[in-house]
């Protein structure tokens, strides 16, 4: 059983749902990522997805491009992120870490060849925010066949071609945009149940809201229409720009938005999610 099962096992028995933490790696240098990325699990995210820095991004926001470019200024590159990730799952063996990136930073390393090597870092999944999903299938097979799971987008406008595709090849989770536009606009999004009712009949991974999560409200807003969780990403990067010491920043706003997706009467469409797959 994966570690994303494990965890999503673990939370339906909880009665909580999944709070994911984004951060770019290596933001703002490499020492003060691997703390942020241990800020974050002692803060009480239950899973972890991490960005690549990347010159060229096509869902990143001001927030997140900002921090790119810090880690970028820093030197970082994509051999040193992979470092960064063997040294969270050498500490951190049962949380499960995902990648967002771009296709260009996965050709440049060969497609085969980064699956590999991210799988042997500990990542568990993968998604490439920039590789649509009806050219997705080769992809999914590779990353599967190197030990990593293929996770894509799925929005409430995917026409159902594309939809079923998403629902066939996602593991792990589902990655659901809860509005259109790029991340980081701090714009609350619109956590549509329709959506998550076709994956579940689609048989897809459990969905997890991400873009517009910011506030407990919005955490409690995205179970409420049945997610199996969220992911916040500019709040929290924000936050650790913001600070002095980002580590100390991060650690308190994860446990504030953790903490609504516990014991929540609004969770239940998520735990009938849970035992629907």
């Amino acid at each position: 059983m994966s570690r994303y099962a494990q965890m999503f096992d673990r939370l339906g028995e909880q009665g909580e749902g999944a709070f994911g933490a984004f951060v770019m790696l290596g933001d703002p240098d490499p020492l003060t990522s691997a703390r942020v990325l241990d800020a974050l699990v002692l803060g009480g995210a239950d899973m972890i997805e991490v960005g690549i820095p990347f010159s060229d991004p096509v869902a990143d926001g001001p927030v997140i491009q900002a921090a790119a470019n810090r880690s970028l200024c820093a030197g970082v590159r994509t051999a040193d992120c992979l470092d960064l990730i063997a040294g969270f799952r050498s500490l951190h063996p049962q949380v499960p870490i995902g990648i967002l990136t771009y296709a260009n930073l996965v050709m440049a390393r060969g497609r085969r060849n980064f699956f590999e090597c991210a799988a042997e870092a500990g990542a568990d999944s993968l998604l490439v925010a920039d590789l649509p999903s009806l050219e997705a299938e080769p992809w999914a097979n590779e990353m599967l066949e190197a030990g990593i799971e293929p996770v894509l987008i799925a929005a409430a406008t995917t026409p159902p071609q594309a939809l079923r595709m998403i629902a066939r090849l996602s593991s792990g989770y589902t990655y659901c945009v809860s509005r259109r536009g790029i991340t980081g606009t701090h714009q609350s999004g619109c956590f549509d149940p329709t959506l998550v009712d076709r994956l579940r009949d689609l048989g897809a991974a459990p969905p997890v809201f991400g873009f517009g999560i910011s506030k407990p409200s919005h955490v409690r807003e995205a179970l409420a229409a049945g997610a199996a969780g969220v992911i916040a990403g500019s709040a929290i990067v924000s936050a650790a720009a913001d600070a002095s010491s980002p580590a100390a920043a991060v650690a308190p706003l994860v446990s504030e938005l953790k903490a609504a997706t516990r014991r929540d009467p609004s969770c239940q469409r998520n735990e009938s999610y849970a035992q629907a797959v």
